[in-house]
């Protein structure tokens, strides 16, 4: 299938670009991980296929868990890139900095769904409010699982939690309650949640002493 269409870029990074564009006639977006000068050409290509790879398979199975996540299109593996859905909506960072008045029911859902993922033993790696989007009809959609993985240990969803927790105070310092909420719907639905809470607490020690 000829991937050759118009594509307009809308954020660039370390690992490559993104960019709006169509598929058979969809609004959609585009990933495309850009090559590393540093690295044998034919080791680059073969290790930025796998992670492309690697990222629409995490997000259907996030889906197969119930976590709403953008539909993968297409990856071409001679381009390394990833055309999925693209979700109509702002990013969750946007709307509570906009409706403070939503955090807690969206925390909640934030808590919900996280742990619907850990059930799943799935890890997103970077879990931020910039990486969740909230839908036109109010659904919390999750995106950007380029760091995630799959078949997880308690240790890696420690990291999760941990990384949620500094972004909220980072991004939304005024949300007091915000966290607590997202921890109280997390426990509700994960299994066995105390063990990946004293994980967390360890990381946090790791973090003082070092």
């Amino acid at each position: 299938m000829s991937m050759d269409m118009e594509r307009t870029e809308i954020a660039k990074g370390a690992e490559g670009s993104v960019y709006r564009t169509t598929f058979l006639g969809r609004k959609a977006i585009m990933k495309v991980r850009s090559p590393k000068g540093y690295r044998i050409p034919e080791l680059d290509k073969r290790i930025r296929s796998q992670r492309i790879r690697s990222e629409a398979r995490l997000m259907r199975e996030a889906r197969s868990a119930g976590i709403k996540t953008p539909m993968v299109y297409f990856i071409d593996n001679v381009e390394c890139s990833i055309t999925m859905e693209e979700i109509q909506g702002d990013t969750v960072k946007k709307h509570l900095d906009e409706h403070p008045e939503d955090a807690s029911r969206i925390c909640k859902e934030i808590g919900r769904n996280i742990a619907m993922l850990h059930n799943a033993r799935i890890s997103h790696g970077d879990l931020t409010t910039s990486n969740m989007i909230l839908d036109n009809d109010g659904n919390l959609c999750i995106i950007d699982f380029s760091m995630g993985a799959s078949r997880v240990e308690t240790e890696d969803m420690g990291v999760d939690i941990r990384l949620l927790e500094r972004a909220f105070n980072s991004a939304h310092p005024d949300l007091k309650d915000a966290y607590a909420d997202i921890i109280s719907a997390y426990c509700e639905v994960k299994t066995k949640p105390q063990q990946v809470l004293n994980k967390v607490q360890e990381i946090k020690e790791r973090g003082r002493y070092t």
